[in-house]
């Protein structure tokens, strides 16, 4: 938050920490009422994941509206089963709150820190992630490779690509045909140009059938 201050200006803010990955269907919509929630209503969401064995990781205990009543990291006794995951949603107010907190005892500002300040104030909501729902954590080596196993086999049992940004923005309307075709055309050798070609033929398909 302070390094991006600058770039952040007034807008509210999304953090994902890098070796998290979040896969599953709806993601779309949770992440929309995320965005709601900072920007019309000035609070803060975290994301609620569950978990078997709570104690592991920051646990997050709310109400049947989602507010946050408390966070504890690695607690003996959970209040709840749903691990805080690494995935965040602020208003902009977040970037006064980073300039405010102080080192932990490791030394480190810690995302943690921010999370309170906005729990002290009763502005932190808790939006649970769907049952079915990935969250795969790859800071580790055998977790990464879980992670590739997961990712490999998706792809090859639906045909689909998990995270092609390209795909994204043609099926949400940001780029146009035309400019779908002249990403792919460079990488028509490849399998990732071919795909690219696949979802313009299969979003063909669909408009066309709409028009039937």
């Amino acid at each position: 938050m302070l390094i991006g201050k600058e770039f952040v200006g007034d807008d509210s803010v999304c953090l994902v920490l890098g070796d998290n990955i979040f896969h599953g269907a709806g993601f779309s919509e949770v992440l929309k009422r995320s965005v709601d929630a900072a920007e019309k209503d000035g609070k803060a969401t975290v994301f609620g994941y569950w978990v078997n064995d709570p104690e592991r990781y920051g646990v997050a205990e709310f109400d049947k509206e989602g507010n946050c009543l408390s966070i504890e990291e690695k607690p003996e006794n959970p209040k709840s089963n749903y691990a805080v995951v690494g995935l965040y949603f602020y208003p902009n107010k977040v970037v006064d709150v980073a300039t405010r907190i102080k080192p932990s005892a490791r030394g480190e500002l810690e995302i943690t820190t921010v999370n309170q300040e906005f729990l002290k104030d009763g502005e932190l909501k808790v939006q649970t992630l769907p049952r079915g729902f990935a969250w795969l954590d790859t800071g580790t080596h055998d977790s990464l490779a879980e992670a590739s196993i997961y990712v490999e086999v998706l792809e090859k049992r639906q045909g689909l690509k998990i995270a092609c940004l390209e795909g994204i923005a043609y099926r949400q309307g940001w780029i146009t045909r035309e400019k779908m075709i002249e990403l792919a055309k460079p990488m028509l050798k490849n399998q990732y140009g071919q795909y690219l070609m696949k979802v313009i033929d299969e979003l063909d398909r669909t408009n066309n059938a709409n028009l039937d």
